[in-house]
């Protein structure tokens, strides 16, 4: 039995076809800067790579792209789309109604779309993701893998917010958490590696990329993470903020005049990495001109490995209550 995992991120899309008797990757690939003139495929079989300059508008499209080189002639693995016996999606935010994988119908997908005013970068990828298989490749099971499944054990104090308890109540306005699916697997693989129970261990993961977060893991349950209600919070992204005085959103509002869509797309789109470089939202650009000596990519860089470090220091020395070496620290961070 073939299984096709899809990762629809913000602008990118991972992929693997499984033979599950035996486990085995057949084929995996990365569709990466969708959206942007110069996207591309990296399609692997085996030892060999396959690129391709293609340029595609969402993810729908990314997804047909796919499909079409997993049967190609000279470089499929398949002889025909009917081989796939069903597709593992991984959704970004599942909200407070899931703790775990589930079966995707109607219901489902309803819910997924209530969570896209929360994940507006990726719930809609997901969705479409999950749209396109069922156009293409019908009458498959898919399953729902979320993100926010992992974090459903952080205590209620690490994620009710200070404001209005009515307002959780009424909305579900909460610290939900992201990349669940990233932190429990390296945090597993780190206690394999470490040769420890997990469930006698506390590690920090950190998922670092277009997206970022970090976690606290104890004894193989998160109990703190950076990110928020959406995964607008924590540290700078490739186009996300991250954590901002919230006084901010009403200053632009009133001083540009933005509307909430314009106000949201800023800090979503426009912010982090892009923002403060002005260069790209892909870390390799920015690395590269930061090589060049350009002051702002230097910046970029600087700022987001300081927020990392801050973060870090906070859930490793607060929830840990180790004893911290780190530089951003320095002396008040330390405990004994």
């Amino acid at each position: 039995m073939k299984i096709l995992v899809l990762n629809c991120g913000s602008s990118s899309l991972k992929y693997q076809l499984i033979e599950m008797e035996n486990e085995t990757v057949l084929s995996k690939g990365n569709f990466e800067r969708i959206g942007q003139e110069n996207s591309f495929l990296t399609h692997k079989v085996g030892e060999n790579e396959h690129v391709f300059e293609r340029t595609v508008k969402n993810h729908t499209e990314a997804v047909g792209f796919v499909l079409e080189q997993l049967i190609s002639e000279t470089h499929g693995v398949i002889k025909n789309i009917n081989e796939i016996a069903g597709v593992g999606h991984r959704i970004v935010h599942g909200g407070e109604k899931f703790h775990s994988s589930v079966l995707i119908n109607e219901e489902v997908m309803q819910e997924i779309k209530n969570c896209i005013s929360l994940a507006p970068l990726h719930n809609p990828s997901g969705l479409a993701g999950i749209e396109a298989c069922m156009s293409l490749i019908p009458n498959k099971k898919m399953v729902a893998v979320f993100d926010t499944a992992f974090h459903q054990t952080l205590p209620k104090e690490a994620y009710i917010y200070p404001i209005p308890y009515s307002l959780y109540k009424k909305y579900g306005i909460r610290k939900y958490g992201f990349h669940g699916t990233s932190h429990k697997f390296v945090s597993k693989r780190v206690a394999e590696i470490m040769e420890k129970d997990i469930k006698n261990i506390k590690i920090v993961t950190c998922h670092l990329g277009q997206g970022a977060s970090l976690c606290a893991v104890k004894n193989g349950k998160s109990v703190d993470t950076s990110m928020g209600l959406t995964p607008l919070a924590g540290v700078p992204m490739g186009t996300r903020c991250g954590d901002i005085d919230p006084s901010i959103v009403t200053f632009l509002m009133e001083k540009e005049n933005l509307s909430i869509e314009q106000v949201n797309d800023l800090l979503n789109k426009k912010s982090g990495v892009l923002g403060i470089s002005e260069i790209s939202t892909d870390f390799r650009d920015v690395e590269s001109a930061a090589t060049e000596g350009n002051e702002q990519a230097i910046l970029a860089l600087n700022i987001f490995s300081y927020t990392v470090a801050r973060v870090y220091c906070k859930i490793y020395c607060f929830n840990g209550r180790y004893r911290c070496n780190s530089i951003y620290c320095g002396d008040w961070g330390k405990r004994p």
